[in-house]
């Protein structure tokens, strides 16, 4: 075919042009146990934790398109990521756990399973960053934490999700950093990237003000920077990163259930991203609401790809996270 056949230019094609391919994300090694990790960061897929009845589980397959669209460059884990300035994924940065089992019908069996694993991989002295799954996904990761330091949640979403409950659930994704503001391990929430009409009724903003949510609009980021946001951080902080790819503009990220103008860019994102790093440590992270089904020519799956491949560079260059 020639060059300009359309479809031939795909992550595919990359991937046979530069050797690429591979089942883990990056082609970073396996690991069947998290409790015996060996690399600095541990990536577990978790397809599903809290669905709501009314739409199910619908970013079930977010964890193997994802790594479906890093295999392309298994083979350059080596090579200048530039976003970085640094190799993309250093040895021993990071292991690939493989997604957790899930059973639509069963919330409180995968709640308990991605809270066992993420402990786990604490356990072993890795930092987890959890591959979601719908925004549910946060709240048992983070009450894989319990007896850690105390954490500071960084949340990047279109959405600040303080809902008390929706459709009689309370562990579902409108309610996740409810959730986490009732964890004793949990000392500050920063929430970015808020805007438009979404879950939250005056009464759920009052809620998380007067708990002592520091929330930046993506109107605010827009007009006074990072630094709006990242001075929220307290330094040194242990912080854990919260990203649902809504927080991205549709422009870039179409393949999210609830897609709004006016969102943060790449750019945006990964420097929000660094600077937590620089301003503490980041001490896990989740990415959620990725939808395949809604993604335009593998475009979403990239940039989550590319997003979390520096994620993944940046914690495994940090060193040991016993440290």
């Amino acid at each position: 075919m020639a060059r300009g056949d359309p479809g031939v230019w795909t992550m595919a094609t990359i991937g046979r042009m530069f050797g690429g391919g591979a089942e883990t994300f990056m082609g970073a090694p396996a690991c069947d146990d998290p409790s015996a990790v060996k690399g600095r960061a541990a990536l577990i897929g978790a397809p599903v934790a809290t669905s709501y009845p009314s739409v199910g589980a619908y970013c079930a397959g977010a964890p193997a398109a994802i790594r479906a669209a890093a295999s392309a460059y298994a083979a350059n884990r080596g090579h200048v990521n530039f976003d970085l300035g640094a190799a993309a994924l250093p040895d021993g940065a990071l292991a690939d756990c493989g997604d957790l089992g899930r059973d639509a019908a069963d919330a409180a069996g995968n709640r308990l399973r991605i809270r066992n694993a993420v402990a786990a991989v604490l356990g072993a002295g890795a930092v987890p960053v959890v591959l979601g799954g719908d925004d549910s996904v946060p709240i048992p990761v983070l009450q894989g934490f319990a007896g850690q330091p105390a954490l500071t949640v960084l949340q990047v979403d279109a959405h600040i999700d303080w809902r008390e409950q929706v459709e009689g659930e309370r562990w579902g994704l409108s309610s996740t950093m409810r959730r986490a503001s009732e964890m004793g391990h949990v000392e500050a929430i920063v929430q970015v990237g808020a805007r438009g009409i979404g879950s939250a009724r005056p009464e759920d903003l009052a809620a998380a003000h007067d708990w002592g949510a520091r929330i930046v609009t993506a109107e605010t980021l827009a007009l006074e920077g990072l630094e709006a946001a990242l001075a929220q951080i307290p330094a040194g902080a242990q912080v854990f990163v919260a990203l649902d790819l809504d927080a991205l503009d549709p422009s870039a990220m179409p393949a999210v259930i609830a897609p709004t103008a006016g969102g943060l860019g790449y750019w945006q994102v990964l420097g929000l991203i660094k600077g937590a790093a620089a301003r503490g440590r980041i001490a896990g992270m989740t990415m959620t609401e990725f939808m395949p089904d809604h993604d335009v020519q593998g475009r979403g799956a990239a940039l989550a790809a590319q997003l979390l491949t520096s994620a993944c560079g940046l914690i495994g260059a940090a060193g040991d996270a016993r440290a």
